[in-house]
């Protein structure tokens, strides 16, 4: 048994390979349709080479969406440890404001504040010891104290009174620059605070970070810089601003999964990120006693740097959130990220295998739009929606998880992905539609062929098998056979297309459809593929057989005169259901209608013979135009192939309208018939 049903799985695959077969060697490898499918893979490929390559373009647009993703995100709260003191332009000129004349509150700022910048170390100092009595955690400089004070080495002397008394507190800023060799190589060189100015136990605190990236701005955290730049060049490595200010605050916080800073949000005009107050305050003792009631140092990290814009002694590093940021802000972003965990990492670190994420993500799109049911809006409409889902995936990742996944490059190539399907998928309806429309005005009236088109959106709809109502007209040449033999081959076939043109016509402008030819005959249907109404149709192919019957009378009187064997025909009709659709084979098909009404039409057209009579109606179609028609009884018959009887009726014409037409067809047929039998 179990063999039975592993020869019948054989064989099952063997046949589907064999329909697979035949139906890739009857479809064109043109079609629109592989087309879009190729085109599909092709975007879906290069999208994972490009995640590979790792390009500056592939860099610029990933860069690009984060920095979009940071602006959906909007601001975060940083956490409220730590403050920033900032050199800016009001501490700068604030000397100036209070010296004319001299408020006794103000007299620190006046006499340490006296420009130019850098101002007297006594400051500092004095700012320092103020801070430090106000309860603050750590005070960090991002200002470099490489050189000997100007103001003269007794100036040094209080800063290094107050930076021995809190060493284990302080973080100093030591940075890398850029030099050029006698050779004229470039170098780096490390530029430290003044030895003679501060004890060993003082931190020292690298304010380097990264070179913007392709994009221009500053994205990873001051540690990167070590590993990137100094280690493998050998040189002196010192701890991250971040990494040093936090370590002498005491805040332990968990390894960085990521490389990137976490921007907390954009400062405006009106107020900043981070807490921020300006330098000259700690020196002005009204305000100095505000900050004490308010504890606003108390237990906070101070960063101390500069924020000014004037003087040229701004210190700005262009960053996704704002093009020129203080880099004291930087610090406070970084320092902010690695206290609460936030910082950013790549979600697949390894280019091939994010390049093949990139080809399974967008392959995965791809193949589910090719198996959507062919709707050429609907290709669009999911791709695009599909590239926006992946776009609001990543978005999610970045700012809930913090995870950069492939952003620009499967976005864009999901969206090429739905417009080449879209567009090939259009060109192949806008195509298919012509041919249809060609192939349907050979049969059907121009109007009615716009009116299908513009009631059916999806034409093909209308070429699957459906069931309806409609009227069925059969109309064969008496005689055919015998009139074949005697005339020329050349004579007969002009003849005959004459006939056929004329016979179309009349059926096209009666809204008719003419299914095919079968040799002479013609068969014609009415209210299919379209309906017009159940009454209309009806009296359309009564209209019809009326019309074919005056236009062969007119043709017999040209014939006549040229000498020619007139023809006769005759017509049956039919109304009932029937199924129509696209039927054939793969290599041919056509848009046919079957069923018991058909078969009946074309016996109904075949007894014509029998009863003498050019045009027979079934009592169906009878039953629906009676109101509308003149005819004659001519009883009930057997049809062949089909149990019971139908009842028939001779045509006369529409009621009102003369019998005269209908008396000479009938008069012209029997001589007719008669001569033949003669």
């Amino acid at each position: 048994m179990a063999m039975n049903h592993w020869w019948q799985w054989l064989e099952k695959q063997r046949r589907k390979r064999i329909r697979r077969r035949r139906r890739s060697h009857s479809q064109p490898f043109w079609l629109p349709e592989r087309i879009g499918l190729m085109l599909m893979g092709f975007w879906t490929v290069l999208g994972a080479l490009v995640t590979v390559w790792q390009g500056t373009p592939v860099q610029l647009a990933e860069r690009q969406s984060q920095k979009w993703f940071i602006e959906l995100r909007g601001p975060v709260a940083p956490p409220d440890d730590i403050v920033i003191l900032a050199i800016d332009d009001q501490s700068l000129t604030a000397s100036e404001r209070y010296s004319n004349p001299i408020d006794p509150n103000k007299a620190l700022v006046v006499d340490l504040l006296t420009p130019p910048f850098p101002w007297k170390r006594t400051a500092y100092a004095e700012v320092l010891e103020r801070l430090m009595a106000a309860g603050a955690k750590s005070v960090s400089f991002d200002l470099l104290f490489d050189l000997p004070s100007g103001y003269g080495t007794e100036d040094d002397q209080p800063f290094k009174q107050a930076l021995t008394k809190y060493s284990d507190r302080i973080v100093l800023a030591a940075v890398y620059e850029d030099t050029i060799d006698p050779q004229g190589f470039t170098t780096l060189e490390l530029y430290k605070p003044l030895p003679e100015l501060y004890p060993d136990s003082v931190q020292l605190g690298l304010v380097n970070f990264l070179p913007p990236e392709v994009d221009g701005n500053v994205y990873r955290l001051g540690n990167e810089y070590s590993r990137e730049i100094l280690q493998p060049l050998g040189l002196e490595k010192i701890p991250s601003f971040a990494k040093a200010t936090l370590n002498v605050a005491n805040i332990s916080y968990p390894p960085p999964k990521g490389s990137q800073v976490f921007f907390y949000g954009t400062p405006t005009q009106n107020q900043n990120v981070f807490t921020t107050i300006p330098f000259w305050q700690v020196l002005a003792s009204d305000i100095w006693d505000v900050h004490l009631r308010e504890e606003t140092f108390k237990d906070k990290i101070v960063l101390i740097g500069t924020t000014a814009d004037e003087q040229n002694i701004g210190d700005f590093v262009p960053t996704p959130i704002q093009l020129n940021m203080p880099g004291i802000e930087l610090h406070a972003n970084a320092i902010a990220t690695l206290m609460e965990g936030r910082s950013i990492a790549v979600a697949i670190p390894n280019p091939w295998l994010e390049g093949l994420f990139v080809f399974v993500l967008v392959g995965g799109t791809a193949i589910f739009l090719y198996k959507l049911p062919r709707r050429t809006a609907a290709s669009l409409f999911w791709g695009l929606g599909m590239a926006g889902v992946w776009v609001g995936l990543a978005f999610l990742g970045y700012s809930s998880a913090r995870l950069i996944f492939p952003i620009a490059v499967p976005a864009i190539a999901m969206t090429l992905n739905s417009f080449s399907y879209f567009t090939a998928l259009f060109i192949g309806d806008q195509i298919e539609k012509r041919r249809f429309r060609s192939t349907l005005e050979r049969y059907v009236a121009a109007p009615v062929v716009q009116e299908i088109l513009k009631q059916h959106d999806d034409y093909q709809e209308l070429l699957k098998g459906r069931k309806l109502k409609a009227a069925i007209l059969f109309s064969d040449i008496r005689g055919f056979t015998t009139l074949s033999s005697q005339i020329s081959p050349v004579r007969l076939v002009r003849q005959l297309n004459r006939y056929l043109n004329d016979m179309v016509e009349v059926i096209l402008d009666a809204g008719g459809t003419v299914d095919k030819f079968i040799g002479d005959a013609v068969m014609a249907e009415f209210g299919c593929p379209v309906s017009e109404g159940e009454e209309t149709d009806a009296m359309n192919a009564i209209r019809a057989a009326l019309g074919m019957r005056k236009a062969l009378h007119q043709l017999r009187k040209e014939w006549r005169q040229e000498e020619r064997i007139p023809l006769f025909n005759g017509i049956g009709i039919n109304y009932g259901e029937l199924i129509a659709g696209d039927i054939g084979s793969q290599r041919r098909r056509e848009y046919a209608v079957i069923g018991d009404a058909v078969n009946v039409a074309s016996r109904v057209e075949g007894l014509t013979k029998k009863f003498g009579t050019d045009i027979l109606i079934t009592d169906s179609l009878y039953q629906v135009v009676k109101d509308e028609v003149e005819v004659v009884s001519v009883g009930e018959e057997e049809v062949r192939g089909r149990a019971g009887t139908v009842k028939l009726y001779s045509l006369i014409g529409l009621k009102g309208e003369s019998p005269q037409l209908y008396q000479q067809v009938q008069r012209d047929l029997q001589e007719f018939l008669q001569q033949k039998e003669g």
